[in-house]
C-alpha cells in the first residue's frame, strides 16, 4: 500500500516523545541511526542513493493541522496552515514520506519562499539559512491503516526565529537500500 493512502492527518495526531538517550526498548537499532540524526536527512538520503534523489510532491495546500502539531507549534485550534506532503525517493524507491506544517505567521518576509518549495527538499532549504534554528527530535510509531506501524520522527525548525514543523516517516525500502 503506497503510503500517503496508508497514512491520514490523523496518523500524526499521535503521542511524540524526545529520546535523551536511546534504549533497547525503545526504536530498533536499525532506525534509530536514521530517527536520530540531527544533520540534513535530505543530505543524507542524496549520498545514500548515491544522487539518484528525487522529491514528490503528494500535496501542498492550506489546511487545518492536527491538534498535536497545532499544540507543537503554538498555534490556535482550527488556525490554517500550510501542509505540505512529499516522498522522498532513493533508487527509484520512496524512502521516506515527509509532512511540513508551515504556520500563515511564519510565510512571512524572506519565509514567503516556503511557499514556492516545488519538488526542491525542504531540507535543502532550511539547512542553508543562517538562520535556522532546530528544536529537538522527537520520535513516535505511527500506526498505519492495515494494521502496521512506521518509526516516524519530527521537529521544529525556526528561520528567523520563525516556526515550521516537519515529520519524516521512515519506510521499510529505506532498510533494503544499499550503501547505506
Amino acid at each position: 500500500m503506497p503510503i500517503p493512502s496508508a497514512l491520514n492527518d490523523n496518523s500524526f495526531d499521535v503521542r511524540w516523545y524526545t529520546l535523551r538517550r536511546p534504549a533497547s526498548t525503545d526504536a530498533p537499532l536499525c532506525w534509530r541511526k536514521w530517527l536520530l540524526d540531527p544533520g540534513s536527512l535530505t543530505q543524507r538520503l542524496i549520498s545514500a542513493s548515491q544522487g539518484d534523489f528525487r522529491v514528490e510532491v503528494i500535496r501542498q495546500g492550506w489546511h487545518h493541522p492536527t491538534r498535536s502539531e497545532a499544540k507543537a507549534l503554538g498555534m490556535r485550534p482550527r488556525q490554517l496552515a500550510v501542509i505540505r506532503e512529499v516522498q522522498l525517493i532513493g533508487n527509484g524507491q520512496p524512502w521516506v514520506f515527509a509532512r511540513s506544517v508551515i504556520p500563515a505567521t511564519t510565510l512571512t518576509g524572506k519565509q514567503r519562499e516556503l511557499n514556492f518549495v516545488g519538488s526542491r527538499s525542504l531540507g535543502s532549504i532550511l539547512f542553508r539559512d543562517p538562520t535556522m534554528r532546530r528544536g529537538p527530535l522527537q520520535i513516535s510509531r505511527l500506526k498505519i491503516r492495515d494494521g502496521g506501524s512506521a518509526w516516524a520522527r519530527r521537529s521544529l525548525f525556526y528561520l528567523s526565529e520563525k516556526p515550521l514543523l516537519v515529520s519524516e516517516v521512515f519506510l521499510p525500502a529505506l532498510l533494503d537500500a544499499k550503501h547505506l
